[in-house]
């Protein structure tokens, strides 16, 4: 695996660009500048991204859109097709597929991605997904399995596609869920390797099939701040806590024979002075929200007025637009972040995947002035 060009490169912190393949992408807002996901502007932000430093793309995987006025993730862009096509027009970055493991049969996907991988020459990685979004699968005539039952298809899943990649003769598969008889698939990924593999599983089952199957694991940062902030314990600070995560994360893995590094995701806004990029969050997120697409997002989780107290309620939905659905607000000038991302570096964070209110306004100067910072606090070689 350390062939794999970048995502096992020099920089002690990976930089990643999240949700760019879906219109408005991290922040449900109204703002006239917002992300609009064309193919044309995905290039330019492909392109942006290669030559600045940057060293991956992640997608979201999303058939639907949340609706609103924005319709937030109204529009997306497949996400295998769309990382061949940036793949094809750069050379450096990583680009990955994020696939719902119930809706595409292994065999298909494995030879997607295959194909993604020699169209990158080793720079394609699998993000997988086991599922949650009901209006999603009903679009696809797809019953929603329990939960552990989704696990368990993902293993299937994924352990018929590292067989393919991997087999040197036809092979048999007897599982639960698929039965397969001679099987083969060349070629194989590229330079005798594989993609590199992520998952977020929130759960205690999701988490351990990350740690079985995977090679990075996606965790979110933002309870932990919000719990270090409410701490009576002024000892207990955010830097702690991330450490404490990010060794229990990797305690795990262990237990699986395996060693996994640990990633994280939030939203930057970065401009020259604090203020600055103070008002701009409080204008793009909160003031320009599109408040149903966000209420939406939280009923599909079952936070509804009817079942939460008013109070609760309220919170919830202020914090999913401040936070960038979810993800922790990186919010400053560039040597602000470049400190915040140092500090979660060096807790023990391998990489953060960050989306942006407009890619194609934000990302050149994020990597103008972001990243030379971070090499100078010694996170990046480059």
């Amino acid at each position: 695996m350390r062939e794999r060009a970048e995502m096992y490169n020099a920089n002690a912190l990976k930089i990643g660009l999240f949700g760019a393949n879906c219109s408005s992408a991290r922040t449900a807002t109204l703002v006239p500048e917002r992300w609009l996901a064309s193919w044309p502007d995905c290039l330019k932000m492909a392109r942006i991204a290669d030559e600045g430093g940057i060293d991956f793309i992640l997608p979201i995987g999303r058939w639907k859109g949340y609706g609103g006025a924005s319709n937030f993730h109204g529009t997306t862009f497949e996400t295998v097709t769309w990382a061949c096509g940036l793949l094809a027009a750069t050379q450096r970055i990583t680009v990955f597929g994020t696939v719902h493991a119930p809706l595409f049969h292994p065999l298909i996907a494995a030879k997607e991605m295959v194909t993604a991988d020699h169209i990158g020459q080793g720079r394609f990685g699998l993000n997988i997904v086991a599922g949650w979004n009901e209006g999603e699968f009903e679009m696809f005539g797809v019953e929603q399995r329990g939960h552990e039952d989704r696990y368990e298809f993902a293993q299937e899943w994924i352990d018929v596609i590292k067989r393919a990649w991997s087999e040197e003769d036809e092979f048999d598969f007897d599982g639960k869920f698929f039965k397969l008889e001679g099987v083969y698939c060349l070629p194989r990924p590229y330079a005798g390797t594989r993609p590199v593999i992520m998952n977020a599983g929130a759960s205690k089952t999701g988490q351990a099939f990350a740690m079985r199957n995977c090679d990075a694991f996606f965790t979110s940062t933002h309870a932990l701040r919000l719990a270090a902030a409410g701490t009576a314990q002024a000892d207990v600070s955010v830097f702690d806590r991330i450490v404490q995560q990010v060794g229990r994360i990797k305690a795990d893995a262990r237990q699986f024979g395996r060693e996994i590094e640990v990633y994280t995701q939030g939203q930057v806004i970065c401009r020259p002075t604090q203020k600055e990029a103070e008002e701009y969050h409080r204008y793009a997120n909160v003031e320009n929200a599109d408040w149903p697409a966000l209420e939406r997002m939280l009923a599909l989780k079952d936070i509804t007025p009817k079942n939460t107290p008013p109070d609760e309620y309220a919170a919830k939905r202020s914090l999913q637009a401040l936070s960038g659905v979810g993800g922790f607000p990186f919010v400053g000038t560039a040597d602000k972040i470049a400190q915040e991302f140092a500090d979660i570096g060096r807790a023990g964070i391998r990489g953060i995947a960050v989306s942006f209110v407009n890619y194609l306004n934000e990302v050149p100067y994020f990597c103008a002035e972001v990243l030379p910072r971070l090499q100078r606090l010694g996170l990046r070689a480059n």
